[in-house]
């Protein structure tokens, strides 16, 4: 076994984080450290990546605050990460949503996912 893996293997946890792909709206919810104090904060925004493999694995999440896109990624296997909520599925033809970046207004809104039951 190639010495890195291992060790990656050994020293992260791994969380366990709900089932969720690009497109879906999530609610990341996440340790914050301020000197010896202590909060929960929470991300809401939509998927536009997981990229990597293994515990090396890491999933991008973009929100619009105030008129402003601001993206955040986060490793799969961050001990910091508390919850992973997934608020909306989406209907998305593509692994990566970088196109996201440059629409605006309700054109950047994602398709809800239906399912039908036969």
């Amino acid at each position: 076994m190639d010495l890195i893996k291992y060790v990656q293997e050994k020293m992260t946890q791994a969380n366990e984080l709900p089932e969720f792909r690009p497109g879906d709206n999530v609610a990341v919810q996440y340790k914050i450290v301020e000197g010896s104090k202590e909060r929960i904060q929470t991300f809401k925004g939509d998927v536009i990546q997981t990229k990597g493999q293994g515990k090396t694995k890491t999933f991008t999440v973009r929100k619009i605050s105030n008129g402003v896109g601001v993206e955040r990624i986060f490793p799969f296997a961050s001990p910091n990460i508390v919850n992973v909520q997934v608020l909306k599925r989406g209907k998305v033809r593509r692994a990566k949503l970088f196109y996201l970046r440059d629409l605006v207004g309700k054109k950047a809104k994602i398709k809800e996912r239906t399912f039908v039951k036969k």
